[in-house]
């Protein structure tokens, strides 16, 4: 699946999720590895409302120029990552910060260049979808799922 792919190859993408009954968008780091979007971001607010593992949209973009990209939207529950979790979820949280420092390698150290962004989260999409745009996308066909 060419959706995959995408969101492999990126590393900032865009949380979309309500709070206190307003759309919000989050622009986010991010790692895609075994089916899963792991990122990190500061607790504010808005942070609050992802720990009752709201359902989100997540899309990222992968422009050429103009007139050609391909963008990938996944759908799914975010979860909140705890180090202290019990079994599955500690295991998950070693994950996430795994898979982080695959982009940035003092990820939750002393040297972390975002200390500050110390709330880690997964994705699990249930659903994803792509769209692409442009002649040498559409030329490629059989490459991206088109939009299911």
């Amino acid at each position: 699946m060419q959706s995959a792919f995408v969101l492999a190859r990126n590393h900032v993408g865009r949380v979309a999720f309500v709070s206190h009954g307003r759309p919000e968008l989050l622009p986010v780091h991010y790692v895609y590895a075994d089916e899963t979007i792991f990122g990190r971001t500061s607790f504010g607010a808005k942070g609050c409302d992802w720990i009752r593992g709201c359902e989100v949209v997540f899309e990222v973009d992968e422009p050429r120029d103009l007139l050609e990209w391909r963008s990938v939207i996944a759908r799914g529950t975010i979860q909140i990552l705890q180090p202290d979790g019990t079994g599955a979820q500690q295991a998950a949280y070693v994950n996430a910060i795994a898979a982080l420092r695959t982009i940035s390698p003092d990820t939750l150290t002393e040297r972390d260049p975002t200390p500050n962004r110390r709330l880690l989260f997964s994705i699990r999409p249930t659903e994803v979808t792509g769209r692409e745009a442009g002649a040498s996308f559409l030329r490629r066909s059989g490459e991206f799922d088109r939009g299911h």
